[in-house]
């Protein structure tokens, strides 16, 4: 349970308020702001740089494995919720049961790559998008973002985040990713850029229930009838354990228009030691 602290106003955007400060034996030890917290990190398998003083030291430690619900320990007071600027972006936190606190560093690469490829009116669409960052770094682009999520409270968490920010020309969307999709194949609806987050397993606003590795072909066969002719880019990550930049790479592949230029990597976040936080692989095409 969080300490009854006031919310802070959005911090300056040039200021970097996020900071991993170590990792190792199943855990990672960050800085949020003024606050600092221990989260379960299970590729993580390494010693400590740290002493233990400074694990110690932390305002509140996620007890749970980050795939089903557990509970925050606090030994220091922590607000119920706060700002952060990362990334180039303004983000509000809140810690919830699942050890999540809204921003997810280890995406700070494809929201710079987003800004840098997108080209201003482009349509995009974010699936299992979340509390927004890449919706608000393509924005920050210029492109025309529709914004989806089955979860209406992290659209609305999404929403305060670009409110922030001043952008008022995202279109927010709850429902389910897979549904949605085909139904805009059957509207004729078309986007130059799509991006894809999803988890390993989740619910939709009406209980559909998403399997990653049963549904996630489908939906990149939705999602090719979606791009555009010629389109710009699709980005698809994911945490998922076991889901290999070589393997995202090859989804990409063979659901994307011919002529594109697929990269695929490790997401990681820097530090100590660099820790690896899923993977991600991505399409453009030329023009």
């Amino acid at each position: 349970m969080t300490h009854p602290v006031a919310a802070r106003q959005p911090p300056p955007m040039d200021d970097d308020h996020y900071e991993l400060l170590d990792s190792g034996e199943g855990e990672r030890l960050e800085r949020f702001g003024e606050v600092v917290l221990a989260r379960k990190q299970a590729t993580a398998l390494w010693w400590r740089s740290l002493p233990a003083e400074a694990w110690a030291a932390a305002h509140g430690r996620h007890i749970g494995s980050g795939e089903s619900e557990g509970r925050w320990e606090f030994a220091r007071p922590v607000p119920e919720e706060w700002w952060v600027s990362h990334g180039g972006l303004r983000m509000v936190l809140r810690p919830n049961p699942f050890g999540h606190l809204g921003l997810f560093p280890e995406q700070a690469a494809n929201w710079q790559w987003l800004r840098d490829q997108l080209r201003p009116g482009d349509r995009l669409l974010n699936l299992f998008a979340y509390t927004g960052g890449a919706s608000l770094a393509a924005a920050q682009a210029g492109a025309q973002v529709t914004h989806l999520d089955a979860v209406r409270g992290v659209v609305s968490w999404a929403a305060e985040n670009a409110a922030a920010a001043k952008i008022e020309t995202i279109r927010w969307i709850v429902d389910d990713a897979l549904k949605f999709a085909e139904r805009e194949g059957r509207r004729a609806s078309r986007y130059e850029a799509i991006i894809l987050d999803p988890p390993t397993f989740g619910r939709g606003p009406k209980g559909q229930v998403w399997k990653l590795e049963r549904d996630l072909v489908r939906l990149l066969a939705a999602c090719r009838a979606l791009l555009a002719d010629p389109p710009r880019l699709l980005l698809l990550s994911a945490h998922t354990p076991g889901i290999t930049p070589a393997v995202l790479a090859n989804l990409v592949a063979g659901a994307t228009p011919p002529g594109g230029q697929v990269e695929a990597g490790e997401m990681v976040i820097d530090g100590p030691r660099p820790l690896p936080s899923g993977a991600f692989a991505r399409a453009t095409w030329p023009g």
